[in-house]
């Protein structure tokens, strides 16, 4: 599943353009991702992610990089030895292709607005 273009409140996806923030795996979309909180990553929001236990998470946090995530879903993050980069969702488009073309186990969450 490869990123192709981003852009404010909207990502194309193998083809398929998406307005909703999103998880994408390596083999399929996980559409209309929502969290507890808005602009709040905590780990109760990566359950899907936990359950395909990548080596890496890249994570858009917006186009202004609004979205933080929460001390401890990084600390759980960590503890699981799953690399995170988090980049506004611009940087990290291009970074979520790259670890899936070196063939790790990736797994990307993007906010797409803010």
């Amino acid at each position: 599943m490869k990123i192709e273009a981003y852009s404010f409140g909207s990502i194309t996806v193998d083809g398929k353009i998406y307005d909703k923030d999103l998880i994408v795996f390596p083999d399929r979309v996980l559409p209309n991702w929502r969290r507890k909180e808005g602009h709040a990553l905590s780990i109760d929001d990566l359950r899907e992610v936990l359950e395909f236990e990548p080596e890496v998470l890249v994570i858009g946090c917006g186009w202004s990089s609004c979205m933080k995530i929460l001390r401890a879903a990084d600390q759980f993050l960590e503890d699981k030895h799953i690399r995170v980069i988090a980049k506004s969702t611009g940087e990290a488009c291009p970074i979520f292709n790259q670890e899936l073309d070196r063939g790790g186990k990736v797994a990307g969450a993007f906010h797409l607005t803010c």
